[in-house]
């Protein structure tokens, strides 16, 4: 390159050193575009363009270099004047130019002087400017632009408010998209609308993290999208290393906007450097090495093995705008708009108008009671008030109806889990899932997330053989398959989830609760007994601990859970074929179906999803064990009875079980019927907090109004049996 003479060159060079590290830079990121564009395409077109843009300033004062930028900038400009696609001879002229560029660069350095750039001095070769290895200088020289990207993120928390909280509150929808479509693509590589979405996802994160100059995120999405559109056209295909590569990226980015969160709910700006530039580089040497017809696997080899632990990913919130879209993108987003129109509600307005509509259900109830003594049967007042109760049944049911999300979201995540979980254990595993679409209420959707982990867990460590030998032996296929299905059962939603392994040991789940003294060694207890004791806290037939399972802390997680969801949980295991796990849930946590029953003055209501059956006694179905333990014998089995008077030591009317109604309850496996006085009705009830200060009261799940304007406790049926027994 010219300047005048030797003296002055060098003189020039050092003063200019960070001129030529950032022409140097910039060369490296064209040459990387060119990598990735095709003959036919105009992908890449507009960053080459930009960057020879941000190439003029500091490449104005080296004359050759200078005009070259203006020659090569004239052909793009055409390009794209003319909406046309990329041709051979621009992508030939381009890689000249960044071949020539970094040779002049380097006889700059070294005080030689370069030839001007002419344009079909060289047959142009796309490989030529490709790095083939991470052994090459192009790929060493990408190496250490992508660590500019391992920075703090700037959040401009107060300057930037509206525009961030839209990116962060739909950021996590789109993270939800790239694991779902992920996890399909794993099976079916080719399908294209998953394809898509993922594209899509990716592209849309990386538009807006952009304009917001988020730049771990935007650099990191930016390369995974670059990757992810060489498949959706066909230029490779995915494998799972290349999944497992958009996993980590995904959970790397939703750290990232875990950091966001910080920033907008306690003004915290990040502190802590989370590193993306290992995956940008094992990214980059996945669609350089699929489009060069090399292997993939091997030339991204090398960046998984330095790769850091991503961190765990904190929970974010879910919503983003199409800024940062191209213009096909927004038009598809506003058709899908008008197809589908929706409003985003904060959970809190819901919740609100949940509360308000079940005061309203109180107020119709107490108002049909009080009409009842004033007109008959046929009187307006009558007409009236039973439009009022189809009304406000309408309106409870819409606003319930509100509350209601799919099940997929857990689902997909529980997908995840099993993959990352039968990659550890070194085990195939097919995952299927029925019933993604069953609706149930958000707060039960969020709860059920831990019990799942955790049954997962059991299910891949403890249910499926160890090896494919074993399954072999027992005939059966040599991958192994867990089912997950999710279904409506009157007014209750039942997850299930089975496996085809081994079934529960019962002989060693016994032998195991005897040595740990959970039961008397003269007890033999029947099969439900034995299997409801996996949830006994502590309990655990682990042979060996490992960072998975063996402590037994797991399905006590699972019992407790579910138990605080007034929900029932049911195990039916076939030695050598499988077992299945099934929890019935209520649909909703703000309204319940109640038996109402009355001890002495007092009203108590009962969930129905506990109850078996209500029966009077006759006298010789009632025994005592040891004079002090009253049981009912039914059908040949034996029933612990719990007078509810006594529990509460109130006083009731019924002295014995033949004078007043047991009420046969199961919880977890374990059936005993309760002494009450009648029963009153069966009816819907609104469940109302008794506040933290009763919040831990023995028995007590809650409170309601009823209709003749008392208050009710809701019982708890599982305490009520611990704390009787004990």
């Amino acid at each position: 390159m010219r300047h005048r003479g030797r003296n002055h060159r060098l003189e020039f060079m050092t003063k200019n050193a960070q001129s030529i590290e950032t022409i140097e830079g910039l060369l490296n990121k064209i040459a990387s575009e060119i990598a990735l564009s095709n003959v036919g395409s105009s992908e890449g077109m507009v960053p080459i363009y930009s960057l020879l843009g941000d190439l003029t300033g500091p490449g104005s004062d080296y004359l050759e270099l200078s005009e070259a930028i203006t020659a090569v900038r004239g052909k793009l400009d055409k390009l794209l004047d003319a909406g046309a696609v990329f041709d051979g001879e621009t992508l030939g002229t381009l890689g000249e130019f960044t071949n020539w560029a970094q040779v002049s660069l380097g006889n700059l350095k070294a005080g030689k002087d370069a030839a001007p750039f002419r344009q079909g001095q060289k047959k142009p070769e796309k490989a030529a400017v490709a790095p083939q290895s991470g052994n090459s200088g192009a790929d060493a020289d990408f190496e250490k632009t992508a660590k500019t990207a391992d920075v703090l993120m700037e959040i401009k928390a107060d300057d930037d408010r509206e525009l961030l909280t839209e990116f962060h509150t739909e950021a996590l929808e789109h993270l939800e998209q790239i694991e779902s479509s992920v996890l399909v693509l794993e099976k079916e590589p080719q399908d294209p609308e998953s394809m898509s979405a993922l594209f899509r996802a990716f592209h849309t994160i990386k538009g807006v993290s952009g304009f917001l100059h988020l730049e771990p995120i935007h650099r990191l999405a930016h390369e995974i999208e670059s990757l992810l559109d060489l498949a959706r056209n066909h230029k490779l295909t995915l494998d799972s290393g290349m999944i497992t590569l958009v996993l980590q990226s995904r959970d790397t980015i939703s750290s990232l906007v875990g950091q966001i969160t910080e920033a907008l709910e306690n003004g915290k700006t990040p502190d802590k450097l989370i590193v993306v530039s290992h995956l940008m580089v094992q990214a980059r040497r996945y669609a350089l090495a699929g489009t060069s017809g090399g292997n993939a696997s091997v030339a991204a080899k090398s960046a998984v093995a330095s790769a850091p632990a991503p961190s765990a990913a904190p929970t974010v919130l879910k919503s983003l705008d199409v800024l940062g879209r191209p213009e096909a993108a927004v038009v598809e987003t506003k058709k899908e708009s008008a197809e589908n129109a929706t409003i985003r509600v904060g959970t809190t307005k819901l919740d609100n108008l949940m509360d308000m509509v079940g005061e309203l259900v109180i107020v119709q109830s107490q108002l049909s009671e009080s009409a009842k003594g004033f007109a008959g049967e046929n009187s307006g007042l009558q007409r009236n008030m039973g439009q009022l109760m189809r009304i406000t049944k309408e309106l409870q049911r819409n606003s319930m109806a509100l509350r209601m999300i799919p099940i997929k979201q857990t689902f997909q995540k529980t997908g995840r889990l099993v993959r990352d979980l039968a990659t550890t254990f070194g085990k195939k595993v097919d995952f299927v899932t029925v019933g993604e679409e069953t609706e149930l209420d958000r707060n039960v959707v969020e709860q059920i997330s831990d019990p799942l982990v955790h049954m997962v867990r059991n299910s891949l460590d403890h249910g499926l053989e160890p090896s494919e030998v074993e399954r072999k032996a027992a005939g059966k296929p040599l991958v192994g398959t867990i089912t997950l299905k999710a279904y409506h059962m009157g007014s209750n939603i039942v997850i299930e989830l089975s496996d085809d392994g081994r079934g529960l040991n019962d002989e060693k789940i016994l032998a195991k609760a005897r040595e740990k003294g959970l039961i008397k060694p003269d007890h033999q207890p029947s099969k439900d007994e034995i299997h409801q004791m996996i949830f006994l806290a502590g309990f655990s037939t682990a042979d060996k601990i490992t960072e998975v399972s063996g402590r037994g802390v797991g399905m006590d997680v699972v019992k407790k859970n579910i138990e605080k969801l007034r929900g029932a949980i049911e195990i039916d295991s076939v030695p050598g074929k499988g077992t299945s796990f099934k929890i019935k849930l209520p649909l909703t946590m703000a309204i319940i179906d109640g038996l109402v029953v009355r001890v002495g003055e007092d009203k108590f209501i009962l969930p129905t999803t506990s109850v078996k059956v209500a029966l009077k006694p006759q006298k010789e179905q009632i025994a005592t064990v040891r004079g002090q333990t009253e049981i009912l014998v039914l059908r040949g089995k034996t029933i612990p009875i719990v007078h509810l008077s006594d529990f509460f030591k109130i006083e009731g009317r019924a002295k014995s079980p033949w004078d007043g109604i047991l009420v046969l309850i199961e919880t977890f496996g374990r059936p005993y019927a309760l002494l009450v006085d009648e029963m009153v009705s069966k009816q819907e009830v609104v469940i109302k907090s008794l506040g933290h200060m009763l919040q831990s009261l023995p028995g007590i799940a809650g409170g309601a109004i009823l209709g003749d304007g008392t208050i009710s406790l809701i019982l708890d049926p599982g305490s009520i049996l611990s704390h009787a027994l004990s």
